[in-house]
């Protein structure tokens, strides 16, 4: 059974339709990821990228921007953006050029940004991203270009004062630029999501949106359906109509929210006979609403040039190879495997290899037991108690050994799934062996049969009444099965028991 998905090329668009006062119209976004790679040290010197230090703790006389000091390249932060574009099927540039971004930071000392512009290190790739059972579109990216991070500008310590603190100042950045295939706000904040699971997979990022090491601009414009396909035909972007940048999104929900808010803004300007400007744009997410942030530069706006304190820089194939060889299983293959390995339906198997710890958990509960099971007791009572605790996996009060003992006891027979969320409890609070726990607490299902066919007559005995109704209605059957259960204190066998009262009571 395979997990592979129908891909959806460019010309078969699932695109969101928006009715106007003259006519529908379609959304068409393209994104910009900035990811922060992970590594212990920035990508032009050597001090920490540890995040939550104190002010300014983190700074070398490079990031300051001292003079006479030259920056040189992490050879690590270049291995994670070469592992990031094998990653997503991409071309690896064995030659790309650094160069200076020139426009104003405020937390940036030197005055420019070192980044990529007609040389990146990373060319075309793709991201599948999964809309809907067994769907997928194909979303190019059209580079990935290292840079380094600014500062962080604080303005609310003081009523007259900003604060500028340098510790992200030259954090590697990798900047993951998509085509504008994406056709709706969930399918963009689709695409987020399967980029950050595979970044996590590769181990390039760790995709934290809650401390700014991944955050996208998002781009957006609306076109009448038809238009799109247009522009696939000739690569036109003018078919396309003026996009807004709306800058630095931190959010799933936020990302829809301000693609939806954005498309609708810019469909009312036209169709008041306007024109849209193209500007970058911030996200109100209290007010669920963009507003003018600055107008959109253009790449001569900032004056880019090679920087003459990097040679341009040159890897080897081999050592590219290498990178490769050494990838791990990625989330699209891995899916493809649970459905086939351990039978789980795709939508669990989404699931599952949501994050990678989650994937390896199941794994090591699924191993040589019923994969089904297995995934039914990890997604909805394991999940489902970290989800309402707040709790990451690694906080788990029960480990997979533990879960993988709770669904051999059920395989066995020797637990019925009742008894198994009593026994999940008390692992959960206690800990301990589940096998020990069921044996010390005489907690065994009764798979007696005769122990089970006398409480089944004690009960019936104890009901005519019920007995004439059940005789008439056959589906009343399942009120003798509930009194049996009770009866057992839960431990009876529920398939044995419900057989034995159908029966006891001659009714189908």
């Amino acid at each position: 059974m395979s997990a592979a998905p129908a891909v959806l090329d460019y010309e078969e668009p699932t695109a969101k339709t928006i009715a106007g006062v003259t006519g529908d119209w379609e959304m068409v976004i393209g994104m910009e990821v900035h990811a922060q790679v992970l590594s212990k040290s920035k990508l032009f010197s050597s001090a920490s990228t540890q995040f939550g230090s104190a002010p300014n703790a983190n700074v070398s006389l490079v990031d300051a921007a001292m003079p006479g000091m030259l920056p040189v390249i992490n050879e690590f932060c270049i291995e994670q953006a070469v592992r990031t574009g094998l990653g997503i099927k991409a071309g690896i540039n064995l030659r790309s050029v650094f160069d200076r971004k020139n426009y104003f930071y405020p937390d940036l000392p030197q005055g420019y940004q070192i980044s990529q512009f007609k040389h990146p290190i990373v060319g075309e790739g793709e991201v599948l991203v999964d809309i809907g059972p067994g769907v997928a579109r194909k979303v190019r990216i059209e580079r990935i270009h290292l840079e380094q991070d600014a500062g962080k500008s604080i303005h609310d310590m003081d009523p007259e004062k900003s604060f500028v603190d340098l510790n992200r100042t030259g954090v590697a950045l990798m900047e993951i630029v998509s085509r504008p295939d994406i056709r709706g706000p969930d399918e963009a904040a689709e695409f987020l999501r399967k980029l950050r699971t595979i970044l996590r997979y590769l181990g390039t990022c760790d995709g934290n949106m809650q401390e700014g090491s991944m955050r996208a601009d998002v781009n957006v414009s609306v076109c009448r359906p038809g238009d799109y396909e247009r522009y696939r035909e000739n690569d036109d972007f003018s078919h396309l109509g003026t996009r807004c940048e709306i800058k630095n999104m931190n959010s799933m929900r936020f990302i829809q929210q301000a693609i939806e808010f954005e498309a609708r803004r810019q469909i009312a300007i036209l169709e008041d006979g306007g024109e849209i400007d193209q500007e970058t744009r911030l996200f109100d997410a209290k007010k669920v609403e963009t507003r003018t942030m600055r107008s959109k530069e253009e790449a001569h706006d900032y004056r880019y040039f090679p920087d003459p304190d990097l040679l341009p820089l040159e890897i080897d194939q081999a050592w590219v190879d290498d990178i490769a060889a050494g990838l791990p299983e990625l989330p699209d293959a891995k899916k493809a495997r649970l459905v086939s390995e351990f039978g789980v339906t795709e939508y669990d198997a989404a699931v599952l290899i949501s994050e990678p710890e989650h994937a390896a958990f199941f794994e090591a509960v699924a191993e040589g037991r019923d994969g089904k099971l297995a995934a039914n007791w990890v997604i909805n009572e394991l999940f489902g108690r970290l989800n309402k605790e707040e709790k990451p996996i690694a906080d788990s009060p029960i480990d997979a050994t533990q879960l993988g003992g709770v669904v051999d006891l059920i395989g066995q027979g020797d637990i019925s799934g009742k008894i198994a969320k009593d026994l999940f409890e008390i692992l959960w609070s206690e800990g301990g062996d589940p096998a020990e726990i069921v044996e010390k607490r005489g907690m065994r299902q009764v798979t007696d049969l005769g122990a089970i066919e006398k409480a089944v007559d004690e009960v019936i005995a104890a009901n005519p009444g019920q007995v004439e109704k059940a005789k008439a209605k056959p589906q009343l059957a399942g009120w003798f099965v509930g009194q049996v259960m009770k009866v057992t204190g839960g431990k009876a066998n529920p398939q044995a028991v419900q057989q034995m009262v159908r029966d006891k009571l001659g009714v189908e």
